[in-house]
This record gives C-alpha cells, structure tokens and sequence, in this order.
C-alpha cells in the first residue's frame, strides 16, 4: 500500500505507475492513456523525464556543455512536467478516483534513470510510448523505447499514438511454450493485475503447420494444468491460433479477438525478440494499435 500526501490530506493507493515521457506528442498522449489506468486500477502516478545531454557533436567536433546549460534544461523539465501534471489532473472532470501525481527529473541515460526511479519509488508499471509511426512497428524508430524493453525491471506498457483508451477488459498473454516455467511465473504476475481490472486473460499460441503435433499437444497439456491447479483465477481462457507466421498470428488476434492489451515476455531468442528482428517488425508496422505490455526476462536486473 502507497500514500501521498495532498493539501487536504493524505490518498492511500494500491499501486504506483511511473510514466516516463520526453514531452513529445506520443508521450503525451501515454501519459493521459496511463492516468486513466491509474483510475482504474486507483493506482497513483509518477512522472519521469530524462534529461539527455549531448556529450559530443559528430564531425563538428566537440560540443562545450556548462553546468548553466544543465540548469536551464532541468529549470524547463521542471516546467513542463507541472503542466503536464495540471494537464492530466484539470482534464479529469470525473467524480471517481483521482489518482495522486508527482514528477521526477534528472540528467542522465533513459534507460538508467526510469529504472532507478521506479526502484527507488517502487513502482509497479511503466508506461512509455511509442515514436514517431503508429503500431508496434514505430518501436524501431526510438532507440529509448528499445533499450527500455532490453532493461526494464518492472512491467513495462508501450502506448501506440492510436490506442484509445477504454477500460481494460480482456488481456492476451502470447507464449511460444519455449520456456513454460518462466511464462508460467509472469502469467501469476499478470494475474494480479488482471485481477485488480477485472480483466480476462486469453492465453494465446501461435501455432504453424511446422510445429510437431504431439509435443505441441503434451507442451499445451502440460501448460494449462499447471495454469489450473495454481492461477486461482477463475476469468482465464485458451485459444490456439494456426498461422505460419507469428506477426499474422498477432495481427489477427488483435484485430478480431477484441482484447484491448497484448501481454508478451522478453527474452533472449523469445518470441518478443523474434516479432521485432529484421522483417517481422516492417511487415507489423501499423497493424497492431493496441498496448503492448512487456514483462521483464529473468536476467533484468532488481537493482540499478
């Protein structure tokens, strides 16, 4: 249990949602995507800006950065981040939960800083967006959203700019049934966030013409017995999806599956890894325009 303390008092919340944003318009646009969520899940918000510091200029040569250059970028940080803040809290004209909002700002690496701060503020979730494009495809235009699903400790919810907001309903867990024991261990862990929206879980396979029948019948076995004698939840469903390939799989299933989050683990030569190398990602681009929540691989790091 969180609290934060206000002018008339102190607001108790469940959980903590740190948004890391660079002020651009996909940001914004995740930001007020992850204030929403916060309602819904009565979760508080923590703001975090990067303050990226040129160390050099390529071919010009060396770029000269005073510790006054420093202090205007982290007076102007400071600025935009209230009004973001005033941004989200005046638009929110409901009479239900109105989730506390705070803001943090340092001078540093993005990765290294939204992972310190949602150590140290302990938080549960991290929201960031999408660049430039729309779809999970735009993913490769912003090295910072890259390199965040390649470190992130905590859970982290990449925002396309055409994701619209609606209370999460249904979630779909994709797993290619490599590594059953660690989908197993985040499937627990999306089970309580499931549980706090009142969401379905529909678990998803891919399934191309490929893959050995038999073993792929005893892995799916396997797979949901243990799902059903330790999830104790009682909205999880099952669905196999038979195309060739994994990004068709994906585009199908969210385009008529009707889920408003898919949920994926990272992991070294995993089906995440697969989706985004070479062109998976360019036949994608587009496509997909729901969040994507990534959960962390069993080497990210607890501390910084």
């Amino acid at each position: 249990m969180h609290s934060f303390r206000t002018h008339t008092g102190v607001i108790s919340y469940i959980m903590k949602i740190l948004i890391a944003t660079d002020f651009s318009a996909t940001a914004a646009h995740a930001a007020e995507y992850g204030y929403l969520l916060a309602k819904q899940l009565k979760a508080g918000v923590f703001l975090c800006n990067t303050i990226v510091i040129p160390a050099e200029v390529p071919v010009s040569g060396i770029a000269f950065w005073s510790q006054g250059d420093s202090d205007t970028l982290l007076a102007d940080s400071t600025e935009e981040l209230k009004q973001l803040k005033a941004h989200l809290q005046q638009n929110d004209h409901t009479n239900t939960f109105r989730p506390p909002v705070d803001y943090i700002n340092e001078s540093g690496t993005v990765w290294y800083f939204v992972n310190n701060s949602a150590f140290k503020q302990q938080a549960d979730v991290i929201i960031a967006g999408t660049h430039e494009e729309d779809g999970l495809g735009s993913l490769l235009s912003g090295n910072h959203t890259i390199d965040l699903i390649e470190t992130c400790i905590r859970p982290l919810l990449i925002i396309p700019r055409t994701a619209a907001f609606k209370p999460i309903k249904k979630i779909a867990f994709a797993t290619d049934l490599e590594y059953p024991e660690n989908d197993l261990q985040q499937l627990y862990d999306l089970i309580k966030l499931a549980k706090m929206l009142d969401a379905e879980i529909l678990l998803t396979h891919i399934k191309n013409e490929a893959d050995n029948a038999v073993k792929f019948e005893k892995r799916i076995e396997k797979f949901l017995a243990e799902v059903s004698d330790k999830a104790d939840y009682h909205k999880i469903y099952h669905r196999i999806i038979n195309q060739d390939k994994v990004e068709s799989g994906l585009d199908w299933l969210c385009e008529h599956a009707q889920i408003d989050i898919l949920a994926m683990a990272h992991r070294e030569h995993g089906l995440l890894e697969n989706i985004f190398k070479g062109s998976h990602t360019k036949r994608m681009a587009g496509h997909i325009a729901i969040p994507l929540l990534v959960y962390p691989g069993t080497n990210s790091r607890e501390t910084i």
